[in-house]
């Protein structure tokens, strides 16, 4: 009984918490049909929904439950001053920055309809965004040890993060997702240490290419690899 339909809905900019409540109503929706599916004899059980979301948010710095608090270097007044807000949220992962020009993608999925294996959830996430990359050109890949997306993965000076990912997973169902740099304003990195890792840099596409790019072209793109990989339906939730 697995569906591979998945909902999607660009939000396109969306305050963060807004998003945030959101995400929620839809994975506790699923999680609500998975326990009274329990109680159901098979013939009678409901296909889990699954869904996906792409957005921008306004500036907002996010905390990852297991991330440390010291890594927002910036006091609450400058972040008053620079009109950014901050959340202290249950993904996981580190501290990380959202902001305009950013690809911020939620899958809101029932692992169960697709496969039970985070490790590969994640790695398929990477390789959507990876493939994405390839299609303008750029080489990127994986650092061992560490989630997202890095070019000159191969190269530790040189290795620059382009897409950051923190997730949450439930009885098998997944909310937050990846952040992935496209026309980005990379300065406001400086005020965080980005994902907890203090040696290696943030990039974009548009500074890798030295131009702005269409970020609703780049959007296209990555929803294709994630359907291909995860051979989803993808189907308009309006």
């Amino acid at each position: 009984m697995t569906n591979k339909k998945v909902y999607f809905r660009n939000w396109q900019l969306i305050d963060y918490k807004e998003a945030w409540d959101l995400q929620t109503s839809y994975f506790n929706k699923i999680i609500d049909q998975k326990l009274k599916n329990r109680d159901l004899s098979e013939d009678k059980r409901i296909p889990t929904d699954n869904y996906l979301f792409f957005c921008q948010h306004p500036h907002v710095y996010t905390l990852g439950k297991s991330g440390s608090a010291s890594h927002l270097l910036i006091s609450e007044t400058s972040l008053k001053e620079k009109n950014v807000s901050f959340y202290h949220n249950n993904r996981g992962g580190d501290i990380t920055y959202h902001g305009p020009g950013q690809i911020v993608g939620y899958p809101v999925l029932d692992l169960d309809n697709f496969f039970t294996d985070i490790h590969k959830y994640l790695r398929l996430l990477e390789e959507a965004v990876i493939l994405t990359l390839k299609e303008y050109k750029i080489e990127a890949g994986r650092i061992q040890g560490l989630t997202g997306v890095w070019i000159d993965n191969d190269r530790p000076e040189k290795a620059r993060k382009i897409c950051a990912m923190g997730v949450k997973l439930s009885r098998w169902v997944s909310m937050h997702g990846f952040a992935f740099n496209i026309n980005t304003e990379l300065d406001y990195f400086n005020h965080i240490v980005p994902c907890g890792i203090s040696d290696k840099a943030v990039t974009s596409l548009e500074k890798e290419l030295g131009r702005k790019e269409d970020i609703a072209l780049v959007e296209k793109k990555l929803l294709k690899h994630i359907s291909n990989l995860f051979e989803m339906e993808i189907v308009d939730l309006v």
